[in-house]
């Protein structure tokens, strides 16, 4: 039976200047610029047909602060779709607390890779399926790694970056997800830093190295600007698709998406 691929927006959320909740948008990881409310944003996607819903703290990992559970609180109140939470997330306790907001799964990216160990004791406390790794990639064309794949005609690995993508571990991403899928990881969530924001398409030699060394669903993030980017993301292996500016901006809306996957094969949920 094929499992129906999803579609999920994701918001970016940071304080503003009077330390309010806002959403922001940006290219890189970086240049970020104000694009909403993230409750109102979540209850409009909500009504819109998405499959899940992301909300991200972009900066409470590298600011050293706790993930603004209030705010996650308000968005988990207006939607009734599965709603992931990442950012800021460090120990056993702040899954449980987060989970207990109204996140039904965590998102980890630093603190998985500092103590993988948390990855396992999530994953026995709360079930495989609250538990997504989140990676934030980038590109190395030296012969620092251990999988390659051929990127514009050079050979190149992709290195795991944590504190928001502002520094890099030395670690491959392909030995790191099959680490985190040994550990019990449900999902893994794929961020490209040379992609994010740009538009252009996902980074389809970063999904299918990671698809074709692990068996755990694959949400495929950054870079998409176009249904047929979701498709590539797709036939790439996996098993949703992200996007926020696409969606943020009007560009499509959540239904055009899914017609367009559905008329070129895809089982997606109408």
């Amino acid at each position: 039976m094929t499992l129906t691929k999803r579609i999920i927006p994701c918001i970016d959320v940071d304080l503003d200047e009077d330390g309010n909740a806002a959403v922001y948008t940006g290219v890189n990881f970086e240049d970020l610029e104000y694009t909403g409310d993230p409750v109102e944003m979540a209850k409009r996607y909500n009504e819109s047909g998405a499959d899940e819903f992301v909300f991200l703290d972009i900066t409470a990992s590298a600011d050293g602060r706790d993930t603004m559970l209030d705010t996650v609180s308000a968005v988990a109140d207006e939607i009734f779709i599965p709603l992931t939470v990442g950012g800021g997330i460090r120990t056993r306790e702040d899954v449980k607390e987060t989970l207990r907001a109204g996140a039904d799964k965590v998102s980890m990216n630093t603190a998985a890779l500092e103590n993988p160990e948390l990855i396992t004791a999530g994953a026995q406390s709360f079930g495989n399926q609250c538990m997504v790794v989140s990676v934030d990639a980038r590109r190395r064309f030296d012969e620092d790694g251990e999988y390659y794949r051929a990127v514009d005609g050079e050979s190149c690995w992709f290195e795991c970056t944590v504190k928001g993508g502002r520094e890099g571990t030395g670690v491959d991403v392909v030995e790191w997800v099959q680490e985190a899928e040994e550990r019990g990881a449900g999902e893994l969530f794929i961020n490209s830093i040379d992609k994010d924001g740009t538009r252009d398409g996902y980074d389809i030699p970063l999904i299918d190295a990671v698809c074709d060394h692990t068996t755990t669903p694959v949400i495929a993030s950054s870079g998409c600007g176009e249904p047929q980017h979701m498709l590539d993301a797709f036939e790439a292996g996996a098993t949703a698709a992200l996007a926020a500016s696409i969606f943020h901006e009007g560009n499509y809306t959540i239904r055009e998406v899914k017609e367009y996957l559905d008329d070129h094969g895809v089982d997606v949920r109408l």
